[in-house]
């Protein structure tokens, strides 16, 4: 998280405790939930990254700080591009014809992800990581900056995340689309100094979301036959 090592530890602690109790519950309800219910578990995972980021910074263990960044972007770019799509894909009914979109989401985030990420790891000096305003900033090169401007990079990346949701059957799913653009908006408005941070805190923050609705069983209200 954006703050403190401390911060990002106790982030982790509780989307992490949270998303457990949630996968828990998606597996005596629909096994269709579990992609979705992990959701929270990954999110913690990548502030407990975040959280050694920090632990590098104070230490000045350049060594932490780079697999600490990388952790934390694998995470934003890749995981998350195809996670949410694909967890869509699966919760989607088996008749739905929106599931051949979402899969196709999943894969496109696949290899949009890749494209962002593995480059990273051939070229170590990419990353860089600093504190500015008392939050992390990776400011990063990008494989992609030299096909297409960084913003439309940007405005791939939060395509490939936003639409899925908002395509899904479900209302609650679609909420959940409306709870991510929503972190978009206050990330670009107000915190876009260490955006990449923002947003990951910020958004997995918001996938508390994601364990009220797999607790509620809220995709009862539009398959009541798939989630009794």
């Amino acid at each position: 998280m954006c703050f403190s090592q401390t911060a990002s530890f106790a982030a982790a602690t509780v989307l992490i405790s949270g998303g457990g109790y949630a996968a828990w519950k998606a597996q005596a309800i629909n096994l269709r939930y579990v992609p979705i219910a992990m959701m929270p578990v990954l999110a913690g995972l990548q502030q407990f990254m975040e959280g050694h980021v920090w632990m590098g910074l104070d230490l000045a263990d350049s060594s932490m700080v780079w697999w600490g960044a990388m952790g934390f972007i694998l995470f934003s770019w890749l995981m998350w591009p195809t996670w949410i799509p694909f967890s869509m894909y699966v919760l989607e009914p088996p008749d739905s014809r929106r599931k051949k979109t979402l899969l196709v989401f999943a894969l496109a985030g696949l290899v949009f992800g890749l494209l962002l990420y593995i480059p990273h790891l051939i070229n170590p000096d990419w990353v860089k990581v600093a504190i500015n305003r008392q939050s992390i900033a990776y400011e990063d090169t990008m494989f992609l900056d030299y096909v297409m401007p960084r913003e439309l990079t940007y405005i791939i990346y939060l395509f490939l995340i936003i639409t899925p949701p908002m395509l899904s059957t479900y209302f609650h799913m679609r909420l959940f689309g409306v709870t991510l653009i929503s972190v978009v908006l206050v990330v670009w408005s107000f915190l876009s100094y260490a955006y990449i941070s923002f947003f990951c805190l910020l958004a997995g923050l918001g996938t508390v979301h994601i364990i009220y609705i797999i607790i509620n069983n809220k995709c009862r209200r539009e398959c009541p036959e798939l989630f009794r």
